[in-house]
């Protein structure tokens, strides 16, 4: 898939006819990638919530920090970096394409901010309701156990893909309401290593079934431990895979290496 890009000089670490996985930092990366070329955009970006605070693993406390990426506290600064990804994120995206993007309260809005500043219309605001969230420690406050996903589309007249069939078909003939009870990752899908932001393979396939079509060009600027790449290839999809941090980017490579080689 090198012709999606204007500048090859980026740290390819596989590219092919189906995948392709680049460890570099994801806004320079975008900026590089052609004009309207992407049906989809999948990204899990940094919540900001790495400040030392507690919660609660396997019934012990534990920190709440991810790594330096996650550690920004200024407001002005974490909306120019939310507002500059997604700018690009618009540029590279097909004319009827759309964008998933995840968060909490700590970063959803700051989302939603630069989603209406740029021209998107959004098409839902996804509650994801968490089947065995950790307790709240502090004891101050409700328990946190959901996280939000909002899907757009491009523009107000993108004309979006919706496979409105299979998710009538998934939820028991029933239309699919915009909460969402699906676990948190099972132990299988950790099988070659950790990450502390995964996201568990039912998700993604519930998002890339309903908004994309065979052969699609999927992309995540913020890969992680490639569970976007899993899903698409899975799905008969083409997957483009961003990941600044080495280990991430290596422990994507197993993942998607995995299954790709018995497709």
């Amino acid at each position: 898939m090198y012709w999606l890009f204007s500048n090859v000089n980026h740290a390819f670490v596989e590219i092919n006819e189906k995948f392709v996985l680049i460890n570099d930092d994801c806004l320079y990366v975008l900026k590089h990638i052609r004009s309207s070329s992407i049906d989809m955009i999948f990204a899990d970006p940094p919540y900001f919530l790495s400040h030392g605070g507690i919660t609660c693993k396997s019934g012990k406390i534990a920190c709440v920090d991810k790594g330096e990426w996650d550690k920004e506290s200024d407001r002005k600064k974490i909306d120019e970096f939310n507002y500059n990804w997604i700018k690009e994120c618009k540029r590279i995206l097909k004319k009827d394409g759309t964008i998933w993007i995840t968060g909490t309260f700590h970063n959803i809005y700051s989302v939603g901010q630069a989603l209406h500043h740029l021209g998107f219309k959004i098409l839902n605001s996804i509650v994801w309701q968490k089947k065995d969230p950790p307790p709240n420690m502090s004891k101050r406050m409700f328990t946190h156990s959901h996280e939000y996903i909002i899907w757009a589309k491009k523009s107000p007249q993108s004309r979006h893909y919706f496979n409105y069939e299979a998710m009538i078909k998934e939820n028991n003939g029933k239309q699919m309401t915009d909460v969402w009870f699906i676990p948190h990752v099972p132990l299988h899908e950790k099988t070659f290593g950790y990450h502390p932001t995964q996201k568990p393979l039912q998700l993604l396939n519930r998002i890339i079934i309903a908004s994309t079509k065979r052969n699609d060009i999927i992309l995540d600027p913020f890969c992680g431990s490639g569970t976007t790449g899993v899903s698409a290839l899975s799905l008969n999809r083409k997957f483009i895979g961003i990941e600044q941090e080495k280990r991430f980017i290596n422990l994507a490579k197993k993942r998607i290496d995995s299954i790709y080689n018995v497709l």
